[in-house]
């Protein structure tokens, strides 16, 4: 696409708190100047807002304090003056009930900071997996220029002599656990060596998918998405997005120039090509609402379909984030999207250039670990939009990371009403489930749980694991880790808690699954289908706090991002108004 930047120099929105004489101006310089800035700094350059998500709390997150530092340098170097504004930190391993449900309140947040702080554009530092979607939200609805620096995967993990994967391994050595073949001891000792340094999960898990996400869309620069944490490359990479962003601002390109409809085309089929996260599905969709574009689960499943995964990385694959950096990164999962004309090469990015200029000249130093199309993981990698009478608006699947043989299945429903229920009768040996049943469950979407966990991708009871049964269908109105893995059909639409069908399925019920042709099915009449929705009554639950009952309010379903109602569309940057 053609962008114009704009004419240098112009007024810049901070200078409407800090340029003249007036007695607001004087105060607003004269507080700040309390930190040691001499007078020059008020000059009319532009203002660099740091957003940086650290906090002790979240640990993906706890080394971007001296990423900031680096992006300091750059916009120093670049003439701009850097401020670093702590913001609302969602921690995916410490918020409760789940993260999710805070996603939105962090977007509303971070967007009012925005708003009433003289920012003249914004350097987004994010790592764990709500961060950078929520970041880029309210980035997203205010317009400002923007750049993205993730903090990076964490170092592989080893144990036993063996790679393992943050995440993923948790989620493998638990099930090892349950079926007698790992002893609680051993997966105590692999506790450390999971994640052994600073960053992010170091699988193709939501974080990285997201940063992944925030390149393709090209809101960061080409290489930022897997860079170790540790990397001193992360460092160097940081410091040039400071030196960019100030450009950016005398240039006015903002997040609508660049996040445009193909842009989020591009960003689908990479994620189909990485074998990303399906909580990429939800992110995206609430961003594109942000922007004003309007994004459906038709579109994933349109521009994913014919995308061959060819990134052979843990949750789909082998490697893990460090092996997938040393071999090219992302830039060379894009140039072959662009070879096998699945890019649109003339985007623009955060850098200035076009996506296709940023990586036409990449190397895959590593084709075991980025694979060629031929030799790919699956030719259908994309995440796959499921629909029938138990999924009117759509149910989600990720087919690289489930078994071939359960794409198309028809089991007897096994229901769990809500992840309490299902948490007292997994483990019971009495339960009617064998390894043909589908697992259901329900009210774990946006409004029901309320927050809509990742606990889609249910453990199998210990009864079927000590089997060797190692997957099943499972359905639910939930989301499921980036981490984790398995035939698992995710964020059902309508969820359960406002009547969707899922709320009415009933033990022994059949379920028919075909994901070659998008169908999901129960085989029920029309009419028993209908009577039962008649006869569903509401579950009402108190809401445990304002936030809690605002979002319960609001949010919207799966199948449109989770967003809430009151925030769709691109609202701009607000204006200064005269204050004291």
């Amino acid at each position: 696409m053609a962008f114009k930047p704009a004419v240098w120099p112009r007024k810049l929105r901070s200078t409407k708190w800090y340029s003249g004489t007036s007695r607001d101006s004087i105060y607003h310089r004269g507080w700040l100047k309390n930190q040691g800035y001499p007078d020059d700094l008020f000059d009319g350059r532009p203002v660099i807002g740091i957003l940086n998500t650290w906090s002790d709390l979240t640990p993906c997150n706890g080394h971007l304090r001296e990423l900031a530092e680096k992006v300091k340098a750059g916009v120093w170097e670049s003439g701009g003056f850097p401020v670093e504004v702590p913001v609302f930190s969602v921690s995916e391993n410490t918020f409760r009930p789940t993260a999710m449900m805070f996603r939105n309140l962090a977007a509303l947040s971070i967007e009012e900071q925005i708003r009433g702080q003289p920012i003249d554009g914004t350097v987004l530092l994010v790592g764990c997996d709500k961060t950078t979607p929520s970041l880029l939200m309210a980035a997203a609805s205010t317009d400002l220029p923007t750049i993205v620096v993730t903090g990076g995967p964490m170092l592989n993990g080893w144990f036993q002599g063996k790679a393992v994967g943050a995440g993923t391994h948790l989620w493998q050595f638990s099930e090892l656990v349950k079926a007698g073949k790992m002893t609680q001891e051993a997966f105590l000792k692999a506790e450390s060596a999971v994640t052994r340094s600073s960053g992010t999960c170091n699988t193709m898990g939501t974080s990285s998918t997201m940063a992944s996400m925030a390149e393709a869309l090209g809101m960061a620069l080409s290489g930022n998405a897997a860079i170790p944490a540790v990397d001193s490359r992360r460092r160097t990479i940081a410091q040039l997005s400071g030196r960019r962003i100030v450009q950016m601002v005398k240039d006015d390109l903002k997040p609508s120039d660049i996040m445009t409809r193909s842009a989020f085309e591009n960003a689908i089929r990479t994620n189909g090509a990485i074998g990303g996260s399906t909580n990429a599905v939800i992110h995206l969709l609430a961003l594109a609402g942000r922007v004003g574009i309007d994004l459906t689960l038709d579109d994933w499943d349109r521009c994913g379909r014919d995308v061959a995964t060819i990134v052979n990385l843990l949750p789909s694959g082998q490697y893990l984030m460090e092996e997938f950096y040393y071999a090219g990164g992302l830039p060379v999962v894009l140039k072959s999207l662009g070879k096998a004309g699945l890019l649109h090469r003339d985007e623009i990015t955060a850098s200035g250039s076009s996506i296709w200029n940023e990586v036409k000249d990449v190397i895959n130093y590593n084709p075991d670990v980025i694979l060629s199309i031929e030799k790919a993981i699956t030719q259908q990698g994309g995440i796959a939009v499921v629909k029938g009478n138990l999924a009117p608006q759509g149910a989600i699947i990720k087919p690289s990371a489930a078994s071939k043989k359960l794409l198309t299945h028809r089991g007897r429903a096994v229901v769990f009403e809500d992840i309490d229920d299902y948490k007292r009768r997994i483990n019971d040996d009495a339960l009617d489930i064998d390894k043909n049943c589908v697992m259901v469950l329900k009210n774990c979407g946006p409004k029901g749980y309320p927050g809509m966990p990742e606990v889609g991708n249910m453990g199998l009871p210990p009864k079927l694991l000590q089997q060797g049964i190692t997957d099943m269908v499972r359905i639910s109105d939930a989301r499921m880790s980036g981490t984790a893995y398995g035939t698992v059909v995710l964020h059902t639409a309508p969820e359960a808690a406002t009547g969707g069908p899922i709320a009415v399925v009933r033990n022994g019920d059949m379920i028919e699954l075909d994901v070659p042709n998008r169908r999901l099915q129960l085989d029920i009449s029309d009419t028993e289908l209908a009577t039962r929705l008649v006869q569903w009554q509401p579950q009402h639950e108190h809401a445990l706090s304002g936030y809690a009952w605002l979002h319960q309010q609001h949010v919207q379903g799966a199948d449109t991002g989770a967003d809430f109602d009151f925030l769709n569309g691109c609202r701009g940057a607000a204006v200064a108004r005269d204050s004291h």
